[in-house]
């Protein structure tokens, strides 16, 4: 018997999801019978990824949009009517994570970084909040970061900075969709295994474990099942709230806390 009432038929819409977290929860909405729409700015990529995902079974399609761009947003909501009647969920999830310190910095790269993370969140819900209030109710659930709300990272001042914007979007975004059924909540994931991470060697993966209680990299389903519950009819009653996803990471106050556990 499945815990939450069934998303089978639900109009999903995830951005970024052609690799790692994004394509991760557009795998496990679809799994759950959900119609997704995977949005990614490299179109190849995207129908890449839904048509890895079809070969399991769901129903999954592909649209090119850059979420910096209002009019692609308008177009990605358009579509995900088109193919499934309207929209039912979105999962702002397209982001990126260059570093630079604050002494290489340009101002171009600053605001790259907040015009796909932080003004992509804003364009992708605002396209999309006239068919989640067509609806009468829907889930919006953002992809922020254990990054900026609660912890800082060396060369990452502009992604930790977009990620803590995020938060204090949702939190005013909920008053405002609270009176027609829509909610707004946030996933902080801690270090996920995805595809990037690959490239880093086994030594930088190694440190990065050692930090965390768990003793294991997140994976993007650890995230796409938070997610998935934050757009359940279950979860009707949780609105402008973030749930980190780390196993625990945010926790230690010191490497010497967690070094005599294992």
């Amino acid at each position: 018997m499945d815990m939450l009432t069934s998303i089978e038929g639900r109009s999903v819409i995830v951005t970024g999801a052609s690799k790692g977290i994004g394509k991760g929860i557009a795998r496990v909405f679809s799994s759950k019978g959900a119609r997704v729409l995977i949005a990614s700015r490299d179109l190849s990529q995207a129908e890449a990824a839904a048509a890895e995902i079809r070969t399991v079974g769901g129903s999954v399609s592909a649209i090119a949009a850059d979420v910096s761009q209002a009019e692609d947003n308008v177009r990605m909501a358009q579509t995900a009517i088109e193919r499934h009647g309207g929209i039912d969920i979105l999962c702002c999830n397209a982001g990126i994570y260059p570093t630079a310190t604050l002494f290489d910095m340009s101002a171009a790269d600053w605001d790259q970084v907040m015009d796909i993370n932080l003004k992509g969140t804003f364009l992708s819900v605002h396209a999309c909040l006239p068919a989640l209030k067509a609806r009468g109710k829907g889930r919006i659930v953002v992809t922020s970061s254990i990054t900026g709300p609660i912890t800082g990272n060396a060369g990452w001042s502009h992604y930790a900075a977009s990620k803590a914007g995020q938060l204090g979007f949702i939190r005013t975004a909920a008053i405002e969709l609270a009176p027609h059924n829509i909610t707004v909540n946030a996933v902080l994931p801690g270090n996920i295994f995805t595809e990037g991470l690959h490239d880093l060697g086994p030594e930088y993966i190694a440190r990065m474990t050692s930090a965390i209680p768990a003793r294991r990299l997140g994976s993007v389903e650890d995230i796409a099942y938070a997610a998935l519950f934050l757009a359940s009819d279950e979860a009707a009653y949780i609105t402008g709230q973030t749930i980190v996803v780390d196993g625990g990471q945010v926790l230690p106050e010191s490497q010497s806390a967690i070094e005599d556990l294992y």
